[in-house]
């Protein structure tokens, strides 16, 4: 259910009056729907009509036409299409746009009085941006279909397609001139930025070399200049350029934020144009513009679900499901996986394995030796994740490598002589790591073993296979349509050892593979063939020796398929059957399902403890309760009583101090990576509970399952799996749905495996997202985005960023200058859909940092953090501040939108989008920001307390400190609701009743 602690209105026409009602009003009086009027567009394209009557907007995904002295606009597409940048037909009678109806945007048209639109381009590629000629016989647009943006002209005729431009950059933004003979363009060319004309068939001409980003090309209607809008350091305006001579001029002001779209014209002399939310009509040469008011009239759901329930009391033991990496050894006998942060043997035949770890650190990544005597693993024994090897035969482990940052991925050489791994950035799983390999064949008198980089780093790759002759290794990699947008498709990629180059493969041309960690591909021994995940399902292709494919590839299960592993004959292969060890034989089919017998159990601790708190802030109210005792029985709180010295039980003298509940962290990424010490980490900044919208869901299980059982000190974990994405994909850790059946098995392991929430991500259709949300909500899962509209309008729950990654090169929710309208606000407010703005990832740690480099003093970021990261997150900071003042000055903005927010009753809350920013200390710097942006202390800590909790469905346990709620609290000196700063000085904390010094989580086990 979608929860507000304001009165949301609801606008309905009464006598012309316009009457608010609160949400329980409207449903008490059997009202259904919310109607919000929207005057203002965040990055909204216009256009006029060639007659000068109408005007064409794309507001949130719509195309709308209003009269062109304003009024009350009419939407002529449905919400779902995501249509952008309209353009009349010169005939007025048809309006063309890019949507993507289809997954991808492709370029359509439609009637001006509405109708069935009609689809012009199709294929995998992405068109964008179209433009009329003048005489209605061709359209112009860019697409990627040639490796990367170009110009393209479609003849309506008969369909044909002729590329016009061929330069290895992007080339973007056409439009035809007035006389239709040449069409101008934008390129980000390395050598050549700037603003080009072509004339179709001859040569192209540089009219305005730039450096800005530059967008929305557009003819003045004498054909004299160019009209574009130039982003350059932050600040956004309207400028044209003399054809003639290539002088430039800005037209707008500073203040003025123009939006990146073309202009139209009423005449040679007067324009309309986009910017600051609104409709501006201004002639050349004025200081002014002429605003044209307009409404747009948006009816909004009031729907409600049951919410997934949770038992934080059961002591029942669960099956184990985390379980993070399988591998079968080369005999067939048994399999490796790890598990409850240990490794594990299963013997084939037997229920119950065998622990060969077993400690506070963590073990995981297990991959068998060619002979089976050995396993390789990442462990965080001596505090990061290193490569070890266990001797199986002995039991003895030693330490492969060990470098400064994390390792993970070992995988061995057919020869048994070499393990390739990887060397991870501080981002872990979401960002770049670099290949090695070390030798493990070394003598005793070498003090360590020869390790060597074998290829530059890679954006989140897979786990590196070998060929069977040890010449070449095969990962799964991003390949990107261009270097405009950064999403692709996972392919893999072929690396040679002997000078070749890198080459992709792909048995699925423009179809991604599955995840890219330890799904694929996997050279079988004998170096014939290699296995895979595509659309959730095992697969298998041919090979040559050097990874070339050759034949048909053969689709081997029918079932969710994870993890695949060869045995030694290569004859069949281990797979994870979304929580079931199950092997396929390649010959004939036939599966073979391994049962295991391993589960956990939820640790609560026993007895009574008495908090006496100085000041207790509730999570509720805006001032404390002094001088009280919290009751604890076990886990969770008993009772709230005025002070009384003598009272049974342990006491925590907190009597000098102030209690406040256990923070949220409502969006980070994690990863075993980070080792043990991430649990830690978490719990020494006061954070209790963390939700995780996007991870490998056994990796996030592994974390759930240990932090809840006891066996680490770690926060509550929420999470979900893999972000949900359409066709194209960008990290590691998302997945490319590509048919309903694939939809349906993803959904149905969600809940299988009792994700907390399902995470849709960019390039994700609306009507397929639509019917994951409704999937979600008969199972009692909230369902989250990067979007707001037309998601909001079918009950998606909740909205990541106020900026964030948006697959039109541009954000619906906030404009290159930091600025979101009252569409935004408003419908955001009204809907009820919660926002975690991650305010500090879009610029607030560094400029919070740059005001105050004393927040690297924080003695929880001292403790975890080197003194090299810190140095270097403190030296980009400022590094970008110097390449774009813009950044610092404009953050202002963005504050300003999260005030608007929460003063129109909008639901926020605080996550961070950590690794990007800190673990931990970024958290805090949101809340900061959040006070810095006018909020009250009070209003910053319910972000990440009550209203976190009700965002995760949790608030009947977790988010305020009450007789019957869980015991989440932590215990810091200062007074948080006067100075939020003293929210990180971070005392105790006590998760679930257990009680845990500063000193305690900051010690290495």
């Amino acid at each position: 259910m979608k929860i507000s602690h304001t009165l949301i209105g609801l606008l309905t026409a009464v006598s012309g009056w316009l009457v608010l009602l609160s949400p329980a009003l409207a449903r008490a009086n059997g009202v259904d729907s919310i109607r919000v009027t929207v005057t203002e567009g965040t990055n909204m394209a216009a256009d006029l009509s060639p007659d000068k009557s109408q005007i064409a907007i794309d507001l949130q995904g719509t195309i709308w036409v209003l009269p062109v002295a304003g009024g009350v606009a009419r939407p002529v597409t449905d919400v779902l299409g995501d249509c952008r940048q309209p353009n009349w037909s010169p005939d007025g009678k048809q309006i063309v746009f890019h949507s993507f109806w289809d997954g991808r945007y492709h370029i359509w048209t439609v009637s001006a009085v509405g109708g069935k639109p009609k689809q012009l381009t199709s294929g995998v590629y992405d068109d964008r941006e179209p433009h009329w000629s003048p005489d209605g016989k061709q359209v112009v647009f860019s697409s990627d279909r040639s490796g990367n943006y170009d110009i393209w002209q479609l003849n309506l005729a008969d369909g044909k397609l002729t590329q016009l431009t061929k330069d290895p950059a992007n080339d973007f933004s056409p439009a035809f001139s007035p006389d239709g003979k040449q069409v101008a363009f934008i390129s980000d060319r390395t050598n050549a930025p700037g603003i080009y004309i072509v004339t179709p068939g001859n040569t192209e001409k540089l009219v305005s070399p730039s450096n800005a980003k530059l967008a929305g090309a557009a003819w003045q209607p004498d054909g004299s200049h160019l009209f574009y809008n130039t982003l350059n350091n932050s600040q956004s305006g309207l400028e044209t350029v003399s054809i003639a001579d290539s002088k430039t001029q800005m037209l707008t002001e500073a203040t003025d934020d123009v939006f990146p779209f073309r202009t139209s014209w009423f005449s040679a002399g007067e324009y309309l144009y986009t910017a600051s939310g609104l409709l501006k009509r201004r002639k050349i040469g004025s200081t002014t513009a002429q605003t044209i008011p307009f409404q747009a009239i948006i009816t909004l759901p009031r729907n409600t679900y049951k919410r997934k329930t949770y038992d934080f009391d059961s002591r029942t033991p669960q099956p184990v499901r985390g379980i993070k990496g399988t591998a079968i050894s080369p005999d067939g006998k048994q399999i490796a996986f790890a598990a409850l942060g240990d490794l594990w043997l299963l013997a084939k035949g037997t229920k119950i394995p065998e622990r060969l770890t077993q400690g506070p650190t963590m073990e995981v990544e297990p991959t068998w030796s060619p002979d089976g005597t050995k396993l390789a693993y990442v462990s965080d024994r001596n505090g990061n994740m290193d490569v070890w090897i266990r001797d199986l035969k002995t039991g003895q482990d030693r330490n492969l490598v060990d470098m400064a940052d994390d390792l993970h991925y070992p995988s061995w050489a057919p020869d048994g002589s070499k393990i390739a791994f990887y060397q991870s950035d501080p981002r872990n799983a979401w960002g770049r790591s670099t290949l090695y390999i070390a030798d493990v064949t070394y003598t005793a008198d070498v003090t360590a073993p020869k390790t060597r980089k074998v290829h530059e780093s890679l954006f989140v790759p897979s786990q590196a296979t070998w060929a069977a002759d040890g010449k070449t290794m095969a990962v799964s990699a991003l390949h990107p349509y261009s270097s405009r947008y950064r999403e692709g498709v996972s392919e893999v990629l072929l690396i040679s050892f002997d000078g070749k180059n890198d080459r992709y493969v792909s048995p699925a041309p423009a179809h991604s593979l599955a995840t890219r960690g330890q799904n694929g591909p996997v050279w079988s021994p004998d170096g014939t063939k290699m296995a895979y995940v595509l659309d959730g399902l095992l697969w298998v292709t041919d090979v040559k020796a050097d990874g070339t494919i050759t034949g048909t590839p053969r689709q081997l299960t029918t079932e969710q398929a994870e993890t695949p592993t060869w045995t030694g004959d290569s004859k069949s292969l281990l797979f994870l059957a979304t929580d079931v060890f199950k092997q396929i034989y390649i010959a004939d089919g036939h599966l073979e399902t391994h049962p295991m017998d391993l589960s956990w159990q939820l640790s609560q601790p026993t007895g009574t403890v008495v908090v006496h708190a100085g000041r207790l802030f509730d999570g509720k109210s805006n001032t404390y309760q002094t001088n009280v005792d919290i009751v604890l029985d076990g886990h969770r709180i008993k009772a709230i009583l005025p002070h009384q010295a003598g009272r049974p039980g342990k006491l925590i003298d907190a009597s000098t101090k102030t209690v406040i509940p256990g923070l949220f962290e409502m969006h980070t990424h994690q990863h075993s990576m980070a080792g043990e010490k991430i649990g830690r980490l978490w719990l020494s900044f006061g954070i209790t509970s963390v939700r995780e919208p996007g991870a490998d869901p056994y990796d996030a299980l592994e974390r759930k399952e240990s932090w809840a059982g006891g066996l680490r000190p770690g926060p509550r974990q929420f999470f979900t799996g893999g972000l949900t994405d359409g066709t194209r994909i960008y990290y590691g850790a998302a997945t490319s749905i590509n048919s309903d059946e694939q939809l349906d098995r993803e959904l149905n392991r969600a809940v299988r495996l009792g994700y907390d929430l399902i995470k849709t991500y960019v390039r994700m259709p609306d009507a397929m997202q639509q019917r994951i949300t409704a999937f979600a909500h008969a199972h009692g899962l909230p369902v989250s985005s990067h979007e707001i509209f037309p998601a909001m309008r079918y009950d998606v729950d909740a909205v990541e960023h106020i900026g964030g990654t948006s697959r039109r090169g541009y954000s619906p929710k906030i404009t290159a200058m930091n600025r979101s309208y009252q569409d935004v606000i408003q419908l955001l407010a009204k809907s009820g859909m919660n926002i975690t703005p991650t305010a500090s990832l879009q610029g607030g740690l560094a400029v919070l940092g740059t005001k105050d480099p004393s927040i690297y003093e924080n003695r929880q970021y001292r403790a975890f953090y080197s003194e090299d990261y810190s140095n270097a997150l403190q030296a980009g900071s400022a590094q970008y501040a110097k390449i774009s003042p813009g950044y610092l000055s404009n953050f202002g903005n963005l504050q300003k939108g999260v005030k608007a927010l929460v003063d129109a009753g909008a639901h926020v809350t605080a996550g961070t989008d950590s690794p990007f920013v800190p673990y931990g200390l970024s958290l805090h710097t949101e809340l900061q920001v959040f006070v810095d942006a006018g909020l009250t202390p009070y209003q910053a800590l319910r972000s990440a307390t009550l209203w976190a909790a009700e965002t995760v469905g949790v608030s009947k346990d977790l988010g305020s400190i009450e007789p019957g709620k869980l015991a989440d609290l932590v215990i810091v000196n200062g007074d948080p609701l006067t100075n939020i700063r003293d929210v990180s000085n971070v005392d105790q904390v006590i998760r679930n009743g257990e009680v845990f010094s500063l000193e305690q989580l900051l010690t290495r086990p």
